[in-house]
């Protein structure tokens, strides 16, 4: 497996994990719908909108340096249902187990860059810093804030510029275009394995009742059909930035400077009215360079043929 190795997360802390039959990864790009598969996935499996516990809880992100490693794996050794796990990990980087079904949610990678923007503004670096160092034992270091701060005083034209330019490596890489689609690929190249599952974001937007079911059945899960109304209207937008005390990522950390704001727009083309025609042209030539043209086709233009 390729290691991914960066501030806020580490592919190393996969290893040695224990899975179970029937386990769900889902790994996801970030700023592409991760939450909002974990929350899917949860009324899924709980097969009702209580949780009983914070989202991050019942699916810790296990890549994050921001948690203590043991405690997410205890909490996730204690749990006697179906586990539902997240990662920003591409699927090279994760433990490949025929029992595990694999999700994977992509998203037109411009309202990525976008949303990743809007995502920094709303981090206290500084609270990052010290979760950071909390789980880890490591001594804080000037680079989460650094790169926070730098982040947060640029415009959204120009973080989405330099984020489509980062040629970092991707094993070594923030969040970046070419992490992207690097992750998408890992993916997008394994797109016939009966246990990975491959979720478009403007499809949830466009037929989300359709897509939870088409979900379900692909996770064999049976959902009672009088519960599907319920389900359905606690994973839209509005629901969700209505609960986004208990659905936000490391909601204990004091990390966000406003929870609701985690769920900023949730709209797809956002980057509509932001990106002039050269930012445009630029975009596209980068995208070119970094992916297959199926691949593109799909991200950009949704449905899988």
């Amino acid at each position: 497996m390729r290691r991914y190795q960066n501030v806020l997360w580490d592919s190393a802390r996969w290893d040695g994990f224990a899975f179970r039959d029937g386990d769900i990864v889902i790994s996801t790009p970030v700023r592409s719908g991760t939450t909002w598969m974990q929350t899917i996935c949860a009324l899924l499996v709980l097969g009702t909108p209580e949780f009983g516990r914070g989202l991050d809880e019942l699916s810790p992100w296990l890549d994050s340096l921001m948690q203590p490693h043991a405690s997410m794996v205890n909490d996730l050794e204690t749990q006697r249902h179906r586990r539902f796990i997240k990662s920003h990990t591409p699927l090279d980087g994760l433990p490949f187990d025929a029992r595990v079904s694999y999700v994977c949610v992509g998203r037109d990678p411009r309202d990525v860059g976008i949303s990743f923007g809007n995502f920094t503004a709303n981090m206290d670096p500084r609270a990052v810093q010290r979760a950071r160092e909390a789980a880890t034992g490591c001594p804080a270091t000037d680079e989460i804030s650094a790169y926070l701060s730098a982040s947060q005083e640029e415009s959204e034209r120009d973080g989405f510029r330099r984020w489509i330019l980062d040629d970092t490596p991707v094993a070594d890489s923030g969040p970046s275009l070419r992490l992207t689609l690097h992750h998408l690929a890992t993916f997008w190249d394994a797109r016939d394995s009966a246990n990975v599952i491959l979720v478009h974001y403007d499809d949830l937007k466009a037929d989300l009742p359709g897509e939870m079911r088409r979900l379900a059945q692909r996770l064999d899960i049976t959902v009672p059909e009088s519960a599907w109304p319920s389900l359905e209207r606690a994973a839209t937008f509005e629901e969700m930035q209505a609960n986004a005390g208990r659905l936000v990522p490391e909601s204990g950390l004091a990390i966000w400077r406003d929870e609701r704001r985690f769920f900023n727009r949730g709209v797809s083309g956002q980057w509509r009215g932001v990106l002039a025609d050269d930012d445009l042209r630029e975009y596209a030539a980068r995208a070119a360079e970094l992916a297959a043209p199926d691949l593109l086709r799909w991200v950009h233009r949704s449905r899988l043929a």
